[in-house]
């Protein structure tokens, strides 16, 4: 796990070097253990690759980075990690092709070698690379699937095209004024949507999207946007397979699930877990124990103690179950601000809520223990349909397959479960039911506005910005009938909000304390498997999320854990920190008239907690205001 930094550029070399190692500098927690860089000459331009270690695999100088072809040829900057390098190792030796170190690093810059783009496809793994291939002075970029590891990009000044592991390396480089992005700003503050797509906050970095490559011509480079044209290597199919029974499909997903975390467990430094004493955590830590029973197995957990949101008592349960050693975290308010603006700083953009310094303070907790690999849960929801199941997507699967009188039994079934109830079933139905041109009446129906009162619409419109409700994404011929495996795939890998920030949160979090963070449940193996069973596998006819994994984690993780009705993952008492911090937060507010679009007069904490439908808004206002004066 590392850091990578790039740059391409007609400025004088010496400007270029302040700018390579300013960037090499901030990046310096995402690899502290080695550091090293490279220097070429293209038709009078300079191109410079820069790299931060962080040793997990062959921890010897072999490995270190920027790395090279024997022949000089190819050269590469890598940050994630190939889990399957041994098998695919063993495979490039059967063509010909000798290895002279242990890393995963040389297998994927031979695999490219070999196969080029086709060598994505092979990768079992979290990665954002850069390759240059100096025969044809061409620079290839690309990105993991589900976006696991992060790669931006931009063009400074029509001179330099620059891209890096963060943001905030990104914006130290930069010479001109790295203006704000004011759709990203409105759609962050009003609707809780970032991360999704390739923009950014900043109007000049984009993010290389999830499972996409691109393919750079540096001889003809014109320093323009428009030269940098990224391609989709990955869209897994939704069609539907009909030879699995669910007993089969479970026996399968349970094999898949197991090999994964084998995968996952391949390190030469210590390892652990997060455990929030949820299902898909509690699995994770399970299979471990499955895998190596005589592994010492560290978990890390936040704990909510005094609230309803403590979980310890499940905690307990996984850990006494693999006789865990556990490391529990408890967080105060005082604690929160005292670490709030060094974590902003980390994240390099704003974020969803405080459940974020939760994960923040596990991942300190295991840097203090000596871990430096982590293991999580993140994406089983995604792939599972967990969370609430997302109803209203599976009911227009009812829809499209004209199977109407299984709507309203299921509507009641999935209604019983805790934290739904008959109203959010009607509004779940509402959703299904309503076109896209009446989903503006509806929202204004139920208080909805898309201009809220501290915020200067008009200021924001003359900037060409869309102060409207979001739009509905659009319908394909081929999800027909398969609307909700097509909204999980499009939150996988497409531009739909939610995974794609969890993943952003966990790495910004655990690189900041130069932790690995590792998902085994976001391989594109799983995902191809899970997206084409019958949905009624992943949300059962009654409502149960995840219905096919419960099946398949029998007997490996305790039965209380499986039958588990509620979620709470690493949520914390947001509102009662906010009020404790309410001093301090209302002086960042006041900040505020420093940007033109909102209205610090109608900025006040108390206010904007207790306004409607504004208790979660709030946090993403103080955010906002904040991340602009740090």
């Amino acid at each position: 796990m590392c850091g990578i930094v790039g740059l391409y550029s007609i400025s004088d070399e010496k400007v270029l070097n302040i700018k390579l190692n300013e960037a090499m500098k901030s990046l310096h927690h995402r690899g502290p253990d080695d550091k090293g860089e490279k220097q070429f000459k293209i038709n009078n331009n300079l191109f410079k690759l820069g790299h931060t270690r962080l040793s997990i695999i062959d921890l010897s100088q072999a490995g270190k980075q920027p790395m090279q072809t024997q022949d000089k040829r190819y050269t590469i900057i890598f940050n994630g990690e190939i889990y399957n390098y041994k098998e695919l190792r063993t495979e490039l030796k059967s063509l010909g092709h000798k290895f002279i170190t242990s890393s995963d690093t040389e297998v994927l810059l031979i695999a490219w070698v070999q196969w080029q783009f086709e060598s994505l496809k092979k990768f079992k793994g979290m990665f954002s690379f850069a390759i240059f291939d100096k025969k044809k002075n061409e620079l290839f970029l690309a990105r993991d699937a589900f976006g696991i590891k992060p790669l931006f990009f931009g063009i400074d000044n029509e001179e330099t095209l620059f891209f890096g592991s963060e943001l905030p390396a990104l914006v130290k480089i930069v010479s001109s004024k790295t203006g704000l992005n004011y759709q990203k700003a409105y759609d962050y503050l009003t609707w809780n949507q970032y991360d999704n797509g390739s923009s950014t906050f900043y109007n000049s970095i984009n993010q290389l999207p999830r499972g996409h490559y691109a393919a750079i011509n540096l001889n003809d480079f014109s320093f323009k946007q428009k030269d940098i044209k990224p391609i989709r290597w990955w869209w897994p199919s939704i069609k539907e397979r009909k030879d699995l029974k669910f007993n089969d499909a479970a026996e399968q997903l349970r094999e898949l699930f197991l090999k994964n975390v084998r995968l996952h467990l391949r390190s030469d430094v210590p390892v652990g877990a997060a455990l929030s004493g949820g299902l898909d955590s509690s699995a994770v830590v399970c299979a471990m124990r499955i895998l190596e029973p005589d592994m010492p197995i560290h978990t890390f957990s936040y704990i909510a103690k005094g609230t309803e949101l403590d979980e310890e008592e499940w905690v307990d349960i996984v850990n006494n179950h693999v006789k865990a050693i556990p490391h529990k975290i408890v967080v105060t308010a005082d604690e929160l601000a005292k670490d709030l603006d060094e974590m902003i700083i980390a994240q390099g953009e704003p974020f969803m809520s405080t459940s974020i310094y939760a994960q923040y303070r596990v991942f300190k907790a295991a840097k203090d223990e000596g871990i430096i690999v982590t293991l999580d849960g993140q994406g089983a929801d995604e792939l599972l349909a967990g969370y609430n199941g997302f109803p209203n997507h599976y009911i227009n699967s009812l829809i499209d397959n004209h199977n109407y009188g299984s709507i309203i039994p299921f509507l009641n079934s999935w209604s019983k479960w805790p934290n739904r109830g008959i109203k959010k079933s009607l509004l779940m139905l509402g959703a299904a039911l309503t076109p896209e041109y009446l989903t503006t009446f509806a929202r204004k129906l139920i208080g909805q506005n898309p201009a809220p009162d501290w915020i200067k619409k008009e200021w924001l419109q003359n900037e060409g910005a869309r102060v409207k409700f979001p739009k509905k994404p659009e319908k394909s011929f081929e999800g027909r009938g398969r609307r909700l495996v097509e909204h999980l795939r499009e939150i996988l890998t497409g531009d739909g909000f939610g995974l794609s920030a969890l993943l952003r949160h966990a790495d910004r979090n655990s690189m900041h304390w130069s932790i690995e963070s590792r998902v085994p449940f976001l391989t594109t193996e799983m995902a191809e498997f899970l997206l084409t069973l019958p949905e009624t596998y992943l949300l059962s006819n009654n409502g149960e999320t995840k219905h096919i994994f419960r099946a398949a984690m029998k007997d490996i993780v305790p039965d209380s854990i499986l039958k588990r009705k509620d979620k709470i993952g690493f949520k914390t008492p947001q509102t009662a920190w906010l009020i404790q911090n309410k001093n301090i937060i209302n002086k960042w507010l006041l900040s505020a008239k420093e940007l033109p679009f909102i209205d610090e007069s109608k900025c006040d904490i108390e206010t904007l907690i207790n306004q409607k439908n504004f208790n979660k808004g709030a946090w993403n206002l103080i955010n906002y205001c904040r991340w602009t004066q740090l």
